[in-house]
């Protein structure tokens, strides 16, 4: 497969691509506050600075994006055509960062939650966030928005 776009008009995309403040973090920080829950943004004193705490609630949320974040068997996981060997390493580096400060905040007592970015899409976002919210104020142990759409294979 080849890529449809010229390496510097990537480049220019790619460097568009926002770490926070997200439009799927948006998204569900509009609905949580709506529902009332009040939280904190992106705290660099936790582990993997997660994008939104609710301390009072020892409660850590990540909002993943499928394509950075490997969101396995989504229909968005894709991996580019051109630099795989970069990709990979990359992709490998995410997945395991992110899996460091998940372990890190349950040693210090936290726990985590991921939404990913399809869990956020307009078809299914009701759904994740009744789940989340419902994690939020009586679950335990980790939350982990599902899969909303297949890759087809």
């Amino acid at each position: 497969m080849v890529d449809v776009v010229d390496s510097e008009k990537r480049s220019r995309m790619m460097a568009g691509i926002r770490s926070k403040d997200t439009q799927p973090e948006l998204t569900l920080r509009r609905r949580l506050h709506r529902s009332g829950l009040r939280y904190r943004l992106h705290a660099i004193d936790l582990p993997g600075r997660p994008d939104i705490v609710l301390p009072g609630r020892k409660a850590a949320i990540f909002v993943h994006g499928c394509f950075w974040h490997r969101h396995e068997g989504c229909h968005w996981c894709t991996t580019p055509a051109s630099n795989t060997e970069f990709w990979g390493v990359k992709f490998a580096s995410n997945v395991q960062r992110d899996k460091r400060a998940a372990e890190q905040l349950h040693s210090a007592g936290w726990r985590v939650a991921v939404v990913w970015e399809c869990a956020l899409r307009a078809t299914s976002m009701d759904d994740t966030a009744c789940r989340l919210l419902a994690w939020i104020k009586f679950g335990s142990g980790d939350f982990e928005s599902p899969l909303v759409r297949r890759r087809r294979q």
